[in-house]
């Protein structure tokens, strides 16, 4: 009887003590609640959010003209008319940016009018540039949503694909995963294995950047890990696509429409990881250069060898135009990044991104607010802070661009 009133005392203790998925169950719920408060904060529900308007200047470099054509443009009344501020300095959308390069072009022939509006000519293959890690925090989705962004300043026709479920591009681009993107409504709508599948256009949403849109991440993405080793083995991939050429097949249904696509990839080599690799015709791998981050993508490396050549032996296709290391959050003045920089120049060789992106405050300060420098704008912050970082950026994203260049033919 003393034995059973102890059995009775410690089960009620168990219940009374929370077990760990309780516990844990209750943080990601407070966690969800702030993060949600916080979201509406900065953006309600009832507000989206909107690109800021570009002086005459920047709007003047963006299309490769000098500020006076484009005032004389205005006084002539061609194209659209800008804004003008209170203190009377003109300022344009990006939509309005896009439409004076398309009325410039008409004017001009040959290498001239592709400078003005660079979309893809006869030719000229859709660019599928995969940003990828083994390892979260190396700057990856930052890296993604500013090249996608710096490429759509341009004057390209960009697509993002979130292709990690955490979705974090996807929010930064505007669109709550959590809250505004539904079921089949992100990429695994396009490559899953059921009769629920759909064509990838109808799951690309039209961004507040101009030029840019995205299809959208959630945990929904998840589900393509589960359902494909049951597609291996029933043989439904077979007969519908083997799974890595899934996220290429779907590109097809949108390729006309787009220049380049930048695919934000998982920080982990599972099947969604592989399917947008294999769909890309490029691969920037995001380092950031610490001993331990070296190790990681040491074995990120190895690992991405062995599964691409199993992709190929099963009759992937792999042809990429270029393979580089980006230096991500590099600190010019850290002697142990110096060096783990020098020894990747050395054993990479050109390989390696001649520009790093630098560690920045002005980064930091962006994503605080779920913005990136591009959005942000040279006054919101200390100017000195913004025009290094600005500079660091422009010089990555131009880089990476010459290269797309290259592929393309063009010089």
């Amino acid at each position: 009887m003393r034995v059973s009133n102890v059995s009775q005392a410690a089960e009620h203790t168990r219940k009374l003590i929370p077990s760990v998925e309780d516990t844990i169950g209750a943080q990601a719920e407070l966690l969800s609640s702030q993060l949600h408060a916080m979201s509406e904060a900065l953006f309600p529900p009832t507000s989206r959010k909107v690109l800021r308007k570009f002086t005459s200047g920047e709007a003047a470099r963006l299309i490769s003209i000098s500020d006076s054509t484009l005032r004389k443009m205005t006084l002539a009344g061609e194209g659209p008319q800008p804004d003008l501020a209170s203190n009377g300095r003109r300022l344009y959308t990006l939509a309005q940016i896009n439409e004076l390069r398309q009325l410039l072009a008409k004017s001009l022939r040959g290498r001239d009018r592709i400078d003005v509006v660079p979309h893809r000519r006869p030719g000229e293959h859709l660019q599928v540039i995969a940003v990828t890690n083994f390892k979260g925090g190396s700057g990856k989705t930052t890296t993604s949503a500013h090249l996608a962004q710096h490429l759509a300043l341009q004057g390209y026709r960009v697509l993002a694909i979130d292709l990690d479920p955490q979705a974090s591009l996807s929010a930064l681009l505007g669109v709550l995963p959590e809250t505004e993107v539904l079921s089949n409504e992100t990429l695994y709508a396009a490559i899953r294995y059921d009769d629920q599948k759909r064509a990838l256009s109808d799951v690309i949403r039209k961004t507040y950047f101009d030029g840019l849109d995205l299809v959208p991440g959630n945990l929904e993405l998840m589900e393509f890990e589960h359902t494909t080793p049951k597609a291996l083995t029933s043989g439904v991939q077979t007969r519908d696509g083997l799974f890595f050429t899934r996220v290429a097949r779907a590109l097809d249904d949108v390729a006309d429409q787009y220049d380049i696509v930048v695919i934000d990839c998982p920080p982990q080599l599972g099947f969604l990881t592989l399917s947008g690799l294999c769909a890309a015709t490029s691969m920037v791998v995001t380092v950031h250069p610490q001993m331990l981050d070296i190790a990681s993508m040491s074995q990120f490396l190895l690992m991405t060898r062995d599964l691409l050549g199993v992709v190929r032996d099963a009759g992937g296709e792999l042809k990429y135009d270029f393979v580089r290391y980006l230096l991500t959050r590099f600190e010019p003045q850290d002697a142990p990044q110096t060096k783990v920089a020098a020894l990747l120049r050395n054993m990479f060789d050109d390989f390696v991104l001649t520009n790093p992106m630098v560690k920045s405050a002005a980064v930091s300060d962006a994503g605080l607010s779920n913005q990136t420098l591009y959005e942000i704008g040279r006054e919101n912050m200390t100017r000195s802070t913004y025009d290094r970082a600005m500079e660091s950026l422009q010089a990555v994203n131009a880089e990476i661009e010459g290269l797309m260049k290259a592929a393309w033919g063009r010089g």
